[in-house]
């Protein structure tokens, strides 16, 4: 019982870390071209 436990928890632990690399990569594009923006209105 404690294996299928650890396994369920492993999985769900995997899930929410992949998922969270998706955000951080779409929060760095999102400050990249606010970055982009910014620049272009300086000059």
């Amino acid at each position: 019982m404690m294996k299928w436990i650890k396994r369920i928890a492993v999985t769900l632990l995997m899930t929410c870390a992949l998922s969270a690399c998706n955000t951080f990569h779409g929060f760095g594009e999102d400050v990249q071209h606010l970055g982009g923006a910014i620049s272009r209105v300086a000059s």
